[in-house]
């Protein structure tokens, strides 16, 4: 974000800055010394709370009991009265399509890139591929997104999902929707996407990015009579408790939405149930993140969802292009979208796009945890001039109250 912004957004503020170059690789390290700093206050946490730390691949065995196969080979028996799975996710693919960690990557690989594609397929307009894709062509790839369906995020309020689209577009993002990938032929010079009924895509890499799948394979999990549903995700009741005594699982082995928040309150839950014999995780106020830029936010029941279910509602827009400090920072695009119970006025759910909207959809997570009403937000005063006043416009214009739009 800060290169592009220094190459083509710093002068209208007047910031010259002439002759910017990117150094791939120093900003690469930087990504690996956070990344290493935040892995190792893991290891002293760790430490601090006498936990012990095995390294290997781990594994189920007899009754109590996990295996853990060290790098060199070597097997060790544990002994547990709990047992905890929480092995997370790993990319999927499409029929058709061989990963090689190269030309054809997952989003793993795409973190390491060596230096910037010329041009970068992406199969798949999620989440994932999204940032993925945006990170590229800010850095100066020719991005072009590959979607089965008609839309972009699915899953994301479609109003929402169609603006950003429309911002993605603007930025230079080039959209094939509605496309069925048939293949992938690679050759010394790149790769070729075909696509059913539509011209190929050729490109100098492409980054397949149609969802994750449960990591499961490995650990074992007939041995003690686990099973998993129809998608392969690990059964459990509300306790996390999967079919075999005394074996819990949660995070992305068990699906539902596949982020790391999500799973670290299932993750305080779960013990809290093995040790008090009670836990909950409200699923409804955990937020989601998309980070592009502008970012995308989003808690609760999405427009499509209470249409779906027939539920009465009210909603309140606030666009950023009339926010104070959007428009001093030069980051206007998007809205802050708020629905609330018709009859109640009770948040049901909050749809952020733009700066910052990540940090901003805690407040609305937090007050719908309280089971608060749009009322209770526009009553709120807000600091003057902050992102955050979109978020109190939005909740007066619930009621069409809206001051400053």
């Amino acid at each position: 974000e800060l290169y592009e912004e220094s190459t083509h957004k710093f002068a209208e503020r007047g910031v010259i800055c002439n002759n910017v170059t990117l150094d791939l690789t120093k900003m690469m390290s930087h990504k690996t010394r956070v990344v290493t700093a935040l892995t190792g206050g893991i290891d002293a946490l760790f430490k601090k709370n006498k936990i012990t730390r095995l390294l290997g691949k781990g594994k189920l065995a007899g009754a109590g009991q996990v295996v853990v196969v060290s790098s060199e080979g070597t097997e060790s028996v544990y002994q547990a009265k709990n047992i905890i799975i929480a092995t997370g996710s790993v990319p999927s693919t499409l029929p058709g399509i061989e990963l090689d960690g190269d030309r054809v990557c997952t989003s793993t690989e795409a973190l390491n890139f060596e230096e910037v594609p010329k041009t970068l397929g992406v199969i798949g307009g999620g989440y994932i591929g999204l940032e993925m894709g945006t990170i590229w062509r800010r850095l100066g790839s020719k991005v072009t997104v590959v979607e089965y369906l008609p839309r972009i995020l699915p899953g994301m309020d479609s109003e929402i999902a169609s603006e950003a689209h429309k911002v993605y577009a603007k930025q230079g993002i080039e959209f094939r929707l509605g496309c069925k990938v048939a293949g992938i032929k690679k050759s010394a010079h790149g790769v070729e996407v075909l696509i059913e009924g539509q011209p190929s895509l050729e490109c100098e890499r492409v980054l397949v990015s149609v969802g994750r799948k449960p990591l499961t394979q490995g650990l074992d999990l007939e041995i003690q009579r686990v099973e998993l549903d129809q998608r392969g995700f690990i059964k459990i009741d509300n306790h996390f408790r999967t079919t075999a005594p005394g074996i819990y699982a949660l995070g992305d082995v068990t699906g539902k939405a596949m982020l790391a928040h999500k799973a670290e309150e299932e993750g305080v839950a779960c013990v809290e149930g093995i040790v008090k014999g009670f836990c909950h995780v409200n699923y409804l106020t955990i937020p989601a993140v998309i980070y592009t830029d502008p970012e995308v936010a989003s808690v609760g029941y999405t427009e499509d969802q209470l249409k779906d279910q027939g539920i009465a509602y009210n909603k309140g827009v606030f666009p950023f292009i009339a926010n104070g400090r959007a428009r001093a920072m030069g980051k206007t695009d998007g809205k802050v979208k708020m629905l609330a119970d018709a009859k109640t006025d009770r948040i049901l759910g909050v749809h952020i796009m733009g700066p910052h909207a990540g940090d901003l959809i805690a407040e609305v997570a937090t007050a719908m945890e309280f089971g608060a009403s749009s009322e209770d937000i526009a009553r709120c005063c807000h600091a003057h001039p902050t992102l955050s006043e979109a978020v109190k416009e939005a909740a007066l214009a619930v009621d069409k109250r809206a001051i400053h739009f």
